[in-house]
């Protein structure tokens, strides 16, 4: 008795670029960050900044009472000067025999030590005016001109945003597929509907024995400040492109945990056991069981039995898009 005849929607396998993407979540950390701090407790005598300012590297954020350490250098500037004074009458009286190698020498040592307070004097009036150190935006000022500031505690905070860090963690699995350069794409929920694009520069030279997996460092332009750190992003790793094997995912038949397509063979449907690898949108990578130019079901499959005689058609077109 022959068999009835199924109609199905058949298409050809074919061989398309596919790249793994890998999915994480990092936080957003600035380029260069710090606390400005006083290395020493001082009266606050000015505030030269406003909250958010951006500001160059060496530009004057806060001045300290400068009254003492102006007296110290005075005395130490006097003392090395008396000092230079003396080592070069030494020097003349030591060529004139007046004056033994071993006195010079004290003589030479006592200049060399005064010198060495006044560099120190000089150091600590430097350290009454407070710069910053790098390009950045200033954060909230936390001292007001007549408060007293301690050592290690925040002036203010400064950071260059201009590029921001991202760190995430991936798994060890993906290790493979891990270089600098490889391109990523960041969204936070703070920004929506916009990405931000990046590469990654650095890895982890440890993998994570806990939690099986490495941390990853990927820098992302951001020239307009749109950025801040501290902001939890979602990222898209895209790993390197290779030529593979995709089916539409409706070709598959899943059943008891093993994966099957119907492949046609003249007008005949033969099921085949495949193995499928990643997946993106509607479609499955074939890892065995298939080759390119295959002609296999995507629609009708639940009609179809083994040896079961087709009628095809190939999926329509889409429609133009009129005007």
């Amino acid at each position: 008795m022959q068999r009835d005849t199924v109609s199905v929607t058949t298409t050809l396998v074919a061989s398309r670029a596919l790249s793994t993407e890998i999915e994480a979540v990092g936080t957003a950390r600035a380029n260069e960050s710090v606390d400005v701090t006083s290395k020493s407790s001082n009266i606050v005598t000015a505030v030269r900044f406003d909250e958010g300012d951006f500001v160059k590297r060496g530009q004057v954020l806060v001045e300290l009472d400068s009254a003492e350490a102006r007296a110290a250098v005075a005395e130490a500037e006097a003392t090395m000067a008396d000092s230079e004074s003396q080592f070069n009458r030494s020097r003349e009286l030591f060529a004139q025999k007046a004056l033994s190698i071993s006195q010079l020498d004290q003589i030479e040592a006592t200049l060399k030590a005064n010198r060495a307070r006044a560099n120190a004097a000089n150091a600590r009036l430097s350290d009454t005016v407070i710069r910053a150190g790098f390009d950045g935006r200033t954060g909230f000022r936390r001292v007001s001109i007549g408060g007293l500031v301690s050592p290690g505690a925040v002036i203010t905070t400064l950071d260059d945003t201009s590029t921001i860090k991202l760190d995430f963690t991936v798994p060890e699995t993906y290790f493979y597929l891990l270089k600098t350069g490889l391109p990523i794409t960041a969204q936070s929920a703070g920004l929506p509907n916009r990405p931000f694009e990046g590469k990654v520069t650095n890895i982890d030279s440890r993998i994570d024995p806990a939690t099986r997996s490495v941390t990853v460092r990927a820098e992302i332009p951001n020239r307009d400040g749109a950025l801040r750190p501290g902001m939890f992003m979602t990222v898209l790793l895209q790993g390197a492109v290779a030529q593979t094997l995709l089916v539409p995912e409706a070709a598959i038949v899943p059943e008891q945990g093993r994966a099957y397509v119907f492949v046609i063979d003249g007008n005949v449907a033969a099921r085949r056991e495949v193995k499928v690898g990643r997946r993106r949108v509607g479609e499955v990578e074939i890892v065995t069981g298939l080759k390119e130019g295959d002609r296999i079901v995507v629609d009708g499959t639940q009609n179809l039995r083994d040896g079961s005689r087709v009628s095809e058609s190939t999926p329509p077109a889409e429609a133009p898009v009129s005007s």
